[in-house]
């Protein structure tokens, strides 16, 4: 009797199969391999085993209703009836190899724009493609928010992807180290849309040539080879990144042979337009990866008879000489002569299943096209989550400290959050770079370890081992992108950027993915995580790269949550808040107060927590209201009671916002309108700034309350240089504060 696929002799043969192929292709020169890996693949052939006539007409009949939804968006296109298209023609064959080697709602799948033929072969239908096309409020993958063919699905495990080309590489990477993770420390019960582990689930990450130049797939491929993990890159090559041909953006134009030293990484080379090929080359490096023998990455050479898009024209760039050559490889022909040719088919059957598809498709169109467009109210539905407000009182309990604790900084007390949440939630994992006390783990108990550049972190990796406590490497895209995945895999993630400074090669991280991630999927799909960075200047020889602000850059994105506390107590209680949250949270932590001893406050226990959105009022008056946060929260503080010492006294509103978004609008707004007077305090640049939406919120709302302009005290609009006389220049001094409360006071 013939094995079976899945049989474990079988297997045991295909694995022997594939090793010989590796040592073949390592062992001879590529351009001596093709006839080699062709005897190789046809005595591969019982990988075929499973593929019956019926199986090579169901992978012809998911190709051709592709290509065929793609024809009749275009034509919809034409007609005003869509309002963008973009198609995935001459990349099916490969795809639905993909998604016959891979398991919808066991694997994971993070697609790219082309991979229309992938999501109908995992299980998505025509009718709910459409419903993307049309825009309809029923659409399952975005609900209307996005353009056509960003699909997504929790049951199938098609994570929710965006526009931005590459920035899906880091996220993947992060959903396989949490399967890896995950696996190795036995958790269970990670999350609503997969509860539990599989042993051998994996990851596979889509992707067009022409994004393999980004530099998060090199980032990627780096953490991914690095740290042995179960992903499996799929580049799907059709020459062309719009107009710019392969030649140019990659060197020597091939990215599988750029990669092939990077160590642990499987590379396989495929005709993307060989169905069956495709399939024998997917179900092996799958299989390779489901071994836990480290990621792979198939280079599958495919075509693009359309152009780019329908906002492009390919014979302004190709000649056609080219195109007829494209057409003659185009799948859809070559795989159907195949199927008539070999007798699987005949030629009136074949187009008797065309007419039906068809006749199916121009169906679901029709459908879609009654179907309504999302209810205009509903555009403020999922930006942040709906189960879980951090801005409620359920977020809002009373420190129990203990009466023989002694006050302890900022520092300690954000360790002992993080110590207490990790012990009381065993999917929290924390990295960054130099955040583990040691990467290897073998000299741990000779050294005191590193513990992060200001120790936030010290001491966690022993206690918790270098599972959920570890580096990472020194790309902060990597770091955020890895959360993302993390977090959509089910672990909980508080991830540090080491400085706020350096935190922009992540900024495409965290406006085009972090903070869109629920909204873009219309609630589906979700990425609860903590992004620490530290904050601002007032450090003496910090200069411009050690310095910088810019809190308005993230406050003034929907999303996501950022907090900013000005003390020890505080920053204990936020934190907690944060890591329990369910949306993603900008934490910043201002490196000056990291060790001060005025902000110093006991241990406030385990549970305590303070909702965002909530401001502290640190003094009362009824002569002023001064908003302002982080640092600038004890120079105002100084500079009224310098007013004070010098019979100058002002009583004032002093209003610690500590939570930048949400912001507390209704403390402020009553203490407004009992002083009628307002001076907003805050560390960055005056132009553009964070309190220029505070003011301009005041103006708008509270304008007849004002008995005088709402007054700014702010950095200067410049950068903060070495010198301490150019430091002290641009950052406001509590001099220049208590002139600003007397000028207005008085006005």
């Amino acid at each position: 009797m013939s094995p079976e696929p899945g049989d474990p002799a079988l297997e045991l043969l295909l694995m022997t199969l594939d090793s010989w192929t590796d040592w073949i292709s390592m062992a001879t020169p590529i351009d001596q391999t093709d006839d080699l890996e062709r005897a190789l693949s046809a005595l591969a052939r019982p990988e075929w085993r499973d593929l019956q006539a019926e199986d090579l007409l169901a992978m012809y009949r998911t190709m051709y209703t592709s290509r065929t939804i793609d024809d009749r968006e275009i034509a919809m296109k034409r007609q005003n009836r869509i309002f963008f298209q973009i198609s995935g023609a001459g990349h099916e064959a490969l795809l639905v190899a993909a998604g016959r080697a891979l398991r919808p709602g066991y694997d994971w799948f993070f697609t790219y724009y082309r991979d229309r033929a992938l999501c109908l072969e995992l299980g998505m239908s025509p009718y709910e493609m459409f419903l993307g096309a049309v825009g309809a409020e029923e659409d399952p993958s975005t609900g209307g928010r996005q353009m056509p063919a960003h699909f997504g699905s929790p049951p199938l495990h098609l994570v929710t992807p965006s526009s931005p080309t590459g920035t899906q590489f880091n996220q993947a990477v992060g959903c396989a180290e949490g399967i890896a993770r995950a696996r190795a420390a036995g958790l269970d019960a990670l999350d609503a849309v997969k509860p539990h582990v599989e042993s051998d689930e994996i990851v596979l990450v889509c992707t067009g040539d022409g994004t393999t130049s980004e530099g998060e797939f090199w980032e990627a491929i780096n953490t991914a080879s690095n740290l042995q993990l179960p992903i499996l890159f799929l580049v799907e090559d059709n020459g062309y990144a719009i107009s710019v041909p392969v030649e140019v953006n990659t060197a020597g134009g091939s990215i599988s042979s750029l990669v092939r030293n990077f160590p642990n990484l499987h590379i396989e080379e495929v005709d993307g337009t060989d169905p069956i090929e495709s399939y024998v080359v997917m179900r092996r490096a799958a299989r390779h990866v489901r071994s836990g023998r480290g990621p792979a990455l198939v280079h599958g050479h495919v075509t693009r008879p359309y152009s780019h898009s329908m906002s492009d024209d390919e014979r302004l760039y190709r000649s056609e000489s080219e195109r007829e050559l494209e057409t003659a490889r185009d799948p859809l022909v070559t795989f159907a002569d195949y199927l008539v040719r070999e007798g699987v088919i005949e030629a009136g059957a074949l187009e008797s299943l065309k007419a039906e598809i068809k006749a199916d498709v121009a169906d679901a169109a029709d459908r879609a096209m009654a179907r309504p467009q999302p209810d205009p109210d509903t555009v403020y539905a999922h930006v942040y989550s709906h189960d879980v407000d951090p801005a409620s009182s359920a977020f809002e309990t009373q420190a129990r400290p203990d009466p023989e604790g002694n006050p302890k900084t900022m520092v300690d007390l954000l360790n002992a959050c993080i110590r207490d949440e990790m012990r009381r939630e065993p999917r929290i994992v924390v990295f960054g770079q130099d955040v583990a006390d040691a990467s290897r783990e073998e000299i741990l108990e000779e050294v005191k370890g590193k513990g992060g550049v200001f120790k936030v972190t010290h001491g966690l990796q022993r206690e918790f081992g270098s599972l959920r406590v570890y580096n990472a490497p020194l790309a902060e895209a990597n770091i955020v992108g890895r959360a993302v995945g993390l977090a959509v895999r089910g672990l909980k993630p508080v991830a540090e950027v080491q400085f706020f400074d350096y935190i922009w090669p992540a900024y495409h991280q965290f406006r085009n993915e972090v903070a869109t991630f629920r909204w873009r999927s219309a609630g589906t799909w979700k990425c609860p995580l903590v992004i620490r960075t530290t904050y601002g200047g007032y450090i003496s020889g910090g200069a411009m790269y050690h310095s910088q602000t810019g809190a308005s850059l993230f406050t003034h994105t929907p999303g996501m949550h950022v907090i900013c506390p000005s003390n020890a107590t505080d920053a204990n209680g936020l934190l907690r808040t944060a890591i329990r949250c369910d949306d993603p949270v900008l934490f910043l932590e201002h490196k000056h107060l990291y060790r001060q001893t005025y902000n110093k406050g006991v241990y406030p226990g385990p549970e305590y927590m303070i909702p965002f959105g909530k401001a502290a009022l640190v003094a009362e008056g009824d002569d002023l209201t001064i908003v302002t946060y982080g640092a600038m929260v004890e120079r105002t503080r100084k500079a009224l009671a310098k007013l004070d010492r010098a019979g100058e006294p002002v009583r004032a509103d002093l209003i610690d916002l500590r939570s930048l978004n949400p912001v507390d609008m209704d403390t402020i707004r009553r203490s407004v309108m009992k002083t009628n007077r307002v001076l907003v305090a805050y560390e960055d640049a005056k132009s553009w700034g964070y309190g220029a939406e505070i003011s301009a919120r005041l103006a708008d709302e509270l304008f007849e309350w004002l008995d005088a302009p709402i007054r700014r005290i702010t950095s200067t609009d410049t950068f903060i240089g070495y010198a301490p006389s150019f430091e002290d220049a641009s950052l406001p001094q509590v001099d220049d504060i208590a002139e600003a409360i007397v000028e207005l006071a008085t006005w």
